[in-house]
């Protein structure tokens, strides 16, 4: 899983939203897989269900997992940092996520509600951060005849929201990854390579964030 260029310098990169169920962790395990195949890479589980945690449960992760408590003793042993964050952060904590982390990014569902959580979570980044640096990524997206995803770009498009290109599509193998204690693209399953190939280009727009 190379990255294809000289080693990043140590960058904390923070899954976080306003809403469960937006694919945060299967996104912060993808992150840190990516990651993890430029330099050693640490997921810090901070959400209290734990679900990094769990994923990890089976050691068949190639990156380290720990919770926050665990963090302070060992985060600098790692190049890189990815940061599952509990759903909805408390406004304290919101803001030193902000200041922590080189960038985060927000993964949202394409549907309404998800949307409507996803835009509370860029205003209170804009009443916080002054400028913080983040990114939504569409995830959870309906295969077409669904015209879904694209209408959701074209309205944070055209609310001057930050997206990546990339976006992760709805697939039953995230599932089985997650219940393997894998990345996805260790599962058995047709359309895996897929969901993979969605997270290298994740991961090769956060390369070119230069972050």
């Amino acid at each position: 899983m190379p990255l294809g260029c000289d080693i990043l310098p140590r960058v904390v990169v923070t899954i976080t939203g306003y809403k469960g169920g937006t694919a945060k962790t299967v996104t912060a395990v993808h992150v840190a897989a990516y990651l993890q195949g430029d330099a050693p890479t640490l997921l810090i589980d901070a959400d209290a269900n734990r679900s990094s945690t769990t994923w990890a449960r089976a050691e068949r992760l190639p990156f380290r997992v720990v919770d926050e408590r665990q963090a302070p003793r060992v985060s600098q042993d790692f190049t890189h940092v990815v940061i599952d964050t509990e759903a909805r952060p408390g406004r304290a904590d919101f803001k030193a996520l902000i200041r922590g982390a080189d960038l985060l990014v927000i993964p949202t569902p394409p549907d309404a509600l998800a949307l409507a959580a996803l835009m509370q979570t860029v205003e209170a980044l804009g009443e916080l951060g002054g400028g913080a640096r983040y990114k939504v990524l569409l995830t959870i997206v309906p295969p077409r005849p669904s015209l879904d995803g694209d209408e959701a770009r074209a309205s944070l498009s055209g609310a001057g929201v930050a997206l990546f290109d990339a976006v992760i599509p709805r697939l039953a193998a995230f599932g089985k990854a997650a219940l393997a204690g894998v990345v996805v693209s260790e599962v058995r399953d047709p359309r895996a390579a897929r969901g993979w190939a969605a997270y290298q280009a994740v991961g090769k727009e956060l390369t070119h964030e230069q972050i």
